[in-house]
């Protein structure tokens, strides 16, 4: 019978702490052992996680001293790891029934395998935990997440779900300290190139969205965002460069599709109001795709807000003063597309 560690790192997550653990110890595979680590909370965490290890013998706590932030904690739990399979699960994250068991449903008969990962609910505050079918088939496909990612430029493995081979997790190595918000990223690019990957075609776990989330500040300028995906991505091709033969088209992928990205949300957010951030987003983005200097397609003209919005694209991407003249006339006449959506957003 396959065998599970997982590591919950916790800061100031005591309030969800309980029901976190107790959805990995009442897995159908009970082989488990569950790490917490402490890392300086000043809530209640430590409390309730020395708790439950009195309540069961497969639970042990580390107490940080000090706050040593979420990438040296994460990296403690990998060197920690012994056992068959690993997960890392967030404090403020669940489990549900029988995910274990439709991983290891793969790996034990696969051991190409090095990743499984699945579906994830969100959990919003005020709303009730989302209904998940007590039993669920096991479908699953192999992946290629290497060539997805570099050609969507983002990470759509949720972590709550992502169970790893241990050895194969060793072999890879820990979080990069140097990507503090795209760490998950890069580390899922680094086992796509060492192992195999499935999808799991079922529900395995539930992500809380809360006002306390540690990704929430983070996210509220998405030049930021959009920054630390390169950097996961640039982490990547350096240190795996020699494990595919089509690297080279993967980079090109990735800026095309970041450049892409950043550019649409540099006009959401001028439409929205927020200007400097929303030029310094249209800024990246063509430093990234120097291809967008040149006209992209109407549609992106036409959602910036007024002809003062359309000329100052027009004049970023470099356009001659006579060529602006003759986009603005012939675009003078169409109505601003995208209002009603960015006004919802």
């Amino acid at each position: 019978m396959a065998k599970f560690d997982v590591l919950v790192p916790c800061y100031n997550y005591g309030r969800y702490l309980t029901d976190c653990v107790r959805s990995v110890l009442d897995q159908s595979i009970a082989d488990v052992r569950i790490l917490i680590i402490d890392d300086a909370s000043s809530d209640s965490s430590v409390k309730i996680a020395r708790g439950l290890a009195e309540s069961d013998t497969r639970v042990s706590v580390v107490a940080h001293a000090s706050n040593k932030g979420h990438i040296a904690t994460y990296n403690e739990g990998i060197e920690w790891a012994e056992s068959d399979y690993f997960l890392l699960l967030s404090a403020d994250d669940l489990l549900v029934p029988g995910a274990f068991e439709r991983a290891a449903g793969i790996m034990d008969s696969r051991p190409e395998v090095g990743l499984t990962y699945g579906e994830c609910l969100v959990w919003r505050r005020d709303t009730p935990r989302p209904f998940v079918e007590p039993v669920q088939d096991l479908r699953w496909t192999k992946q290629d997440v290497v060539a997805d990612m570099c050609r969507t430029g983002s990470d759509f493995v949720a972590t709550a779900t992502a169970i790893t081979r241990t050895s194969v997790q060793k072999a890879v190595g820990g979080y990069r300290p140097s990507l503090p918000h795209s760490g998950d990223l890069e580390m899922w690019l680094r086992f796509g190139a060492h192992a195999e990957v499935a999808r799991i075609e079922a529900v395995q776990g539930i992500y809380r969205k809360h006002d306390s989330a540690m990704s929430n500040p983070y996210l509220a300028e998405m030049i930021t965002e959009y920054r630390q995906r390169k950097a996961a991505f640039d982490s990547f091709f350096e240190t795996c460069h020699d494990r595919r033969q089509d690297m080279p088209l993967l980079q090109r992928q990735v800026a095309h599709s970041l450049a892409d990205q950043a550019f649409d949300s540099g006009i959401s957010y001028i439409r929205q109001g927020r200007i400097e951030s929303g030029f310094a987003l249209l800024r990246w983005a063509m430093s990234l795709d120097p291809g967008m200097r040149y006209l992209p397609p109407v549609w992106r003209l036409l959602r910036m807000p007024g002809p003062e919005g359309r000329q100052r694209l027009l004049s970023l991407m470099g356009q001659s003063k006579a060529r602006q003249r003759k986009v603005l006339q012939a675009s003078a006449a169409v109505p601003v597309l995208g209002a009603d959506s960015d006004r919802q957003s």
